[in-house]
């Protein structure tokens, strides 16, 4: 059968007979070639227009074979787009399942790695079920979620590794059975050897090596980066020549450093056995650098490696090509026959070639039912207007039409009657309505995990407080909150720059690593985009960790990993994989261009899939900590960098009091105009709001607290109804999240229909804020330019009450 799983055994030559070994070695040899196949189909279903792009692995068939051999259940892999050969021998992916990933069929089951919404060769495996619930990790061989950015899978995969290490020391999540084996479980990394050259692959590097943990990082050496010789990518030419420093020794640690022939089969077994082995039992980081291998297609469909490649080198790579080579091999050392080896490429052709028409044939399946519904349904129409019959012709003439061309016929077709009413036109547009909901499900569902454990499902808890509850420095707020949530989940963890021995530098977590310990409260270096991979890894492995950037500023540092991770991962697997990574940071007003930002337009729009906390004190911070530790979704909390040593009163069940994501807060209540403000500005507004009283204006505060979610119970346009102003106040740039704002309260809750006045929004001058109190003054919104805005609205609309000040 097409669906068929055959995957690799571990050779141990010293219990195997020879048939045995006979046996494995042929096997290996039918699944390199078989995914060589896929390779070459694959390509030329793109070049003919059935799939939009495709990228594949062939040339890297045989370590990956050998690879497949040494990963066993429990472990992981972070890996890049062409490990399809390894995907088929662990058994991750079938060659059908491939090929519906390359046509992006989004049926249930046919791409099981991301539902038809990722390019072929990005694997996942199955972490949780639909609401939300984990499943037996330690039964699974797993992968992690593929991205396309070349060198971003190393950030995830030092989490990955690390949770291991966290699972074998620290015994108190022993319990946590369905998440490892004594943290025996090895994190499988690989990445060209182009991609050596991002940033992100040292930074990962360097963390491995200073951490000591389970990752086994493979590079995959074909000598190019698209049409970029390696003399233009690599020092030396060689990046294992490169981080020779990193090799470790009797008297420091550091990695095994092994470096292996692509197309020697024998000893690319031999060292994967090798080094997985010194990997998985001493926690040893080891970097396999496979040299001499080749890209028989060139690197995309997108072009032709004759370009670039010079005739020798095109023909090196013929002769070196890694199955080519493991034939030879396979005949000189008497395994296999010329006849038999000749039987196993014809059967693979035609089993893959099967393979693909089956899935082909089941993705147009999916969809001919709806076009021929669609033709029926306009024909219909078409007997009242028979100029639609062309639109049902054409729709019904196209072969192999794909979903774009079947709803693009019904739209038209529904706009062009909109003037002719019908039973077979209002027939028509119920079908496209109702297919709009499964559309939905099929294009767009998932951003969240939206499981049982979800943030909306977590339980309110008001803060509570007594005679004895007394005034303390925000900052021990929010350490008795990471106290009393620290005793109570053993599976927290927290990690970043200063934030274990001083307890951050704002003393957040001030002597808690002493009473907890360094496993799970921890000093980090300076490498933003590994602090939050590191949280990544860690949340896929069922613990919870705090990823500590140190202010909002330095988050641009990591946004990459961010974005095109951490915030897609439910929406790019839809729903079988989660991360509920908790970024803690701080920002907004403080002094000088490094230590002021409020980029949180940029926030918003690369973070979709994440929430962004903007709690104005730490009391509230507290309370959607206390939220976020108990759901599982990934999150952005931003503290305010300036309210650390402002009194507040400590709550008496500072541990379990909840801030429900999403809910808006009215902090003072007014009549004349509605202004909505978060985090660090809101004591502006609020400052603000008593000079103008004094002037006769009551003023109405909203603080949303998040931004995503925003006002889910439309606070803000409920008080816009009663005043009809509006007035945004923002810390960061001109149209950056005052934008945002204004959009949600204006186009999605209508508030526009309910303003006399043009609405307004004050925010930051366009660059960055100079250093000193005068550079903030002159720089971000201040209680005079607050007051200012306000009563020019004001007398904007009654000159007469409210005479202008500055003339």
């Amino acid at each position: 059968m097409p669906n068929e799983k055959l995957m690799t055994n571990t050779i141990d030559a010293s219990e195997l007979s020879f048939n045995d070994f006979k046996s494995i070695v042929i096997n290996d040899y039918k699944i390199a070639f078989e995914s060589r196949q896929a390779s070459v189909l694959g390509r030329r279903e793109v070049l003919t227009g059935k799939a939009k792009f495709g990228i594949f692995g062939d040339g890297k068939e045989v370590p990956q074979v050998a690879m497949a051999k040494a990963f066993k259940k429990g472990d992981w892999r972070s890996g890049y787009y062409r490990d399809q050969t390894f995907a088929f021998a662990t058994g991750i992916s079938t060659i059908k399942e491939f090929f519906a990933q390359l046509y992006a069929n989004p049926t249930e089951g046919a791409d099981p790695f991301s539902g038809g919404r990722q390019m072929n060769c990005h694997f996942a495996t199955k972490s949780i079920n639909e609401d939300g619930s984990w499943n037996d990790l330690t039964q699974i061989k797993n992968c992690s979620s593929d991205i396309s950015p070349t060198g971003g899978q190393m950030a995830r995969l030092v989490g990955l590794a690390y949770a291991s290490k966290l699972f074998r020391q620290n015994k108190e999540l022993d319990y946590l059975k369905h998440f490892s084996v004594n943290g025996n479980e090895v994190a499988f990394g690989t990445i060209g050897n182009a991609s050596t050259s991002e940033g992100v692959f040292f930074e990962a590097i360097n963390a491995a090596g200073v951490l000591q943990i389970p990752m086994a990082i493979s590079i995959w050496d074909d000598a190019y980066g698209i049409s970029v010789p390696a003399k233009y990518q690599t020092t030396k030419e060689d990046i294992s020549e490169v981080l020779k420093g990193f090799q470790r020794d009797p008297d420091q640690p550091g990695y095994e450093i092994y470096k292996v022939k692509g197309w020697d089969y024998p000893a690319l077994c031999e060292v994967y056995e090798k080094a997985i082995n010194v990997c998985r039992d001493e926690h040893v980081p080891v970097l396999i650098h496979v040299t001499e291998l080749t890209q028989p297609q060139g690197h995309s469909t997108s072009g032709s490696h004759e370009r670039y490649k010079s005739k020798d080198r095109l023909s090196w790579e013929t002769e070196h090509d890694c199955i080519l080579k493991m034939r030879t091999w396979m005949l000189d050392s008497a395994v296999a026959t010329e006849e038999e080896i000749a039987e196993i490429e014809k059967n693979a052709k035609v089993f893959v070639r099967n393979a693909q028409k089956e899935a082909w044939n089941e993705f147009l399946d999916s969809i001919k039912p709806e076009q021929k519904q669609v033709v029926d349904l306009i024909s219909g129409i078409a007997k009242h207007q028979p100029e639609l019959a062309k639109i049902a012709a054409n729709l019904a003439s196209t072969a192999d039409a794909q979903r774009r061309e079947v709803f693009t016929a019904a739209r038209k077709a529904i706009r062009l009657s909109a003037s002719f009413g019908s039973p077979e036109r209002n027939e028509l547009l119920a079908w496209y309505k109702q297919q709009a909901k499964v559309n939905y499900d099929r294009y767009n569902s998932k951003l969240h995990t939206n499981g049982k454990e979800g943030p909306d499902m977590i339980a309110v808890v008001n803060a509570a407080y007594d005679e004895q509850s007394k005034m303390v420095d925000g900052r021990e707020v929010l350490n008795a909150c990471f106290n009393e949530n620290f005793a109570r989940d053993p599976r927290l963890v927290a990690f970043g720059e200063d934030l274990g021995n001083i307890g951050d530098v704002n003393q957040g977590f001030a002597g808690l690593q002493v009473k907890y310990g360094e496993l799970r409260i921890t000093d980090t270096g300076i490498r933003e985009m590994t602090i939050m991979g590191q949280g990544i890894g860690l949340a896929m492995r069922g613990l919870r960790p705090i990823a500590e950037i140190q202010y909002l500023d330095y988050l641009i540092f990591a946004l990459n990993v961010l974005s095109d991770d951490l915030a897609s991962l439910s929406y790019r697997t839809k729903g079988i994989q989660k991360a509920p990574v908790i970024v803690r940071t701080r920002g907004h007003r403080l002094e000088g261009v490094w230590h002021s930002g409020s980029p949180i337009s940029m926030i918003l729009g690369a973070l979709r899939g994440m929430h962004l906390c903007v709690p104005r004190n730490m009391t509230q911070a507290a309370g959607m900590y206390n939220t976020l530790f108990r759901a599982d979704e990934p999150a952005v909390v931003i503290e305010c960098l300036n309210g650390y040593r402002l009194k507040e009163k400590l709550p008496i069940n500072v541990g379990d009091f909840t801030v429900p994501l999403g809910k808006a807060e009215v902090l003072e209540e007014g009549t004349d105009i509605t202004v909505i403000s978060y985090g660090s500005s809101l004591k502006i507004v609020q400052e603000a709001a008593e000079e103008l009283s004094l002037l006769g204006i009551s003023v109405e505060i909203i603080d949303p607290q998040t931004l995503l979610p925003f006002d889910t119970t439309q606070v803000c346009v409920n008080s816009l109804a009663k005043t009809n102003k509006l007035l945004v106040v923002d810390e960061d740039v001109p149209g950056g999240a005052s934008a945002y704002i204004l959009q949600k309260v204006l186009e999605e809750q209508k508030g526009y229909f309910h303003l006399d006045g043009q609405p307004k929004t004050l925010s930051a001058k366009a660059h960055r804020p100079p250093f000193g109190s005068d550079g903030d003054y002159f720089s971000k919104p201040s209680v005079d330019d607050v007051i200012e805005t306000i009563y020019q609205m004001m007398h904007d609309a009654n000159p007469a009450k409210y005479p202008p000040f500055f003339q």
